[in-house]
Order: C-alpha cells, then sequence, then structure tokens
C-alpha cells in the first residue's frame, strides 16, 4: 500500500494515514527545534566579555545562551523573588554569599572566575591630571561637582570605591559629592558624557571605552580583591553545566584575558 498518497484512500484507512503521517510531522519539527536557551545573570561589567564567550559557546554547541546583565545586587534579588535563572556571575563576593546563605545556587558548583582593577577615569578630552596616594587632591578636582561610581549601599564597584577612598584617607571628603549609579556601566556613562569629571569605575570597562581615559589605578591593597564567582541555580539545566564548564576552557579564557580581566585558580 502505498501511504505517502493518502489521496487514493478513502475512509477509515485515509483517515488513519493521514493522522499518522501528521504524527510524524510534528516528531520531526519538535526534534529540529533548538535546546532552550541557557538564562545567565551576570554583573554588567562582565557584558562584553561573556557576550563574546556566549557565541563562542553557541557556535560550539548550538545551545543558545540568553543573558540579563545588571548590578549584581539588582541580579540577586531577582533571584531571590523568584526570576528564573540557570548561572550567576557575581561582581563580588558579597553577593554570591548572600544566595548561598538562603540557599539558592548550588554551593558546590560555586568558584572565583576572574578578578579586575578599579581604576580612577575622566573624559577623553579632559585636561585633568590626578595620581592616586594617600590623601590625593581628589575633592579639589571635583570642584563644584561630583564624582561618579555604583552605589556604595549596594553596588559592588561603588563597595569597592568607598573601601579604596577610606583607606586613603579621602573619602570623607567626598561622600556627600557622588552620583550614586544603579550599576558600572551606568557610571561609566556620566563620565563619557562629560556630565562628572571622574569616576571610579573597573579597568576592564574603562579600557574598551574610547570616551573616557584612566588617570591611574587604585593600588590593589587599598581595597578588598575585585572577584568574580560564578554558580550554577537551583534546577540549573545539564545545558548550563555545560556553559559553566566551559566558563574556564581554554578559548573562554582567552577572550577574558584579551579583555584585561584576571584568571583566577
Amino acid at each position: 500500500m502505498n501511504i505517502t498518497n493518502p489521496s487514493m484512500l478513502t475512509g477509515a484507512p485515509r483517515r488513519a494515514i493521514v493522522a499518522l503521517l501528521l504524527s510524524l510531522c510534528l516528531v520531526s519539527a519538535h526534534a529540529t527545534e533548538p535546546p532552550p536557551p541557557i538564562a545567565v545573570f551576570a554583573a554588567a561589567s562582565l557584558t562584553d566579555a561573556l557576550k563574546q564567550v556566549g557565541d563562542d559557546f553557541t557556535k560550539a554547541t548550538g545551545v543558545p545562551v540568553k543573558f540579563s546583565f545588571a548590578a549584581s545586587s539588582t541580579l540577586a534579588r531577582q533571584i531571590e523573588s523568584g526570576s528564573p535563572a540557570d548561572v550567576f556571575l557575581s561582581a563580588d563576593t558579597d553577593w554570591m554569599d548572600y544566595l548561598g546563605e538562603r540557599n539558592l545556587i548550588q554551593k558546590p558548583t560555586r568558584h572565583n572566575l576572574l578578578g579586575n582593577r578599579l581604576a580612577l577615569v575622566a573624559p577623553a578630552d579632559s585636561k585633568l591630571v590626578l595620581r592616586i596616594a594617600p590623601h590625593f587632591a581628589l575633592r579639589a578636582a571635583l570642584g563644584d561637582e561630583r564624582l561618579a561610581t555604583g552605589d556604595p549601599d549596594s553596588v559592588p564597584v561603588g563597595r569597592y570605591a568607598r573601601e579604596a577612598l577610606t583607606s586613603l584617607g579621602v573619602w570623607d571628603q567626598v561622600a556627600d559629592r557622588l552620583v550614586r549609579a544603579e550599576n558600572v556601566r551606568s557610571a561609566l556613562m556620566f563620565v563619557e558624557r562629560g556630565e562628572v569629571p571622574v569616576g571610579i569605575v573597573y579597568e576592564t570597562d574603562a579600557s574598551i571605552d574610547p570616551k573616557v581615559r584612566i588617570l591611574d589605578l587604585f593600588p590593589a591593597a587599598s581595597h578588598a580583591p575585585i572577584v568574580y564567582p560564578v554558580a550554577l541555580l537551583p534546577g540549573a539545566t545539564a545545558d548550563a553545566a555545560r556553559l559553566e564548564a566551559y566558563l574556564s576552557s581554554a578559548p573562554a579564557k582567552a577572550v577574558f584575558t584579551r579583555l584585561g580581566f584576571e584568571l583566577l585558580p
């Protein structure tokens, strides 16, 4: 019997063959559907690097990756509120600890992935010269204007900035002159646009932005190490585990290194 041409049949046999063919078509269509995307929540400072790494991972595996970039504090609270995600990358250990204390990460998968440096930046066309040292003239450099960084009460880059300025003896002079940005990329934007004369951001963000220039880097000893931990979240897929492993692969490391991140063992 030729079932490839059901029009030659009538009655129940024809209906049965048509149903069979439709079923086969649905199975075939389902088999060719791409896998669901891996949902990654990541600190804003990782935007450029992770987009490249995610594209490379998708090309190698066929598995798409969907990123949500924001301040680590914002992302951690979204996860706590039930936002679906498979992987979390924080710009500090505090917000990973926050989720760990609430059993919202798979603790055995947590590890430190990358490091960074803290930079003092100005608009690219600024003539300002300012070197970082104890009691350096940051307040005088601001004049009547403000300093942009992340909100020190929640955003990691702002926390690092407050700690560094406190250790250098200048925090009290500028604490009331802050633009408290919602994440590091927002702080960088204030500097780009010339809305503030000075900002404190990560070295990696400043290095790829032609609209700003680095005045100086903060001494590593002036603040806690800038560490990016990564972990899988409860319910993460097997593909998400593959992605987390890929973040430590040679191709991913090459991207992170090229964009200025420090690789952590």
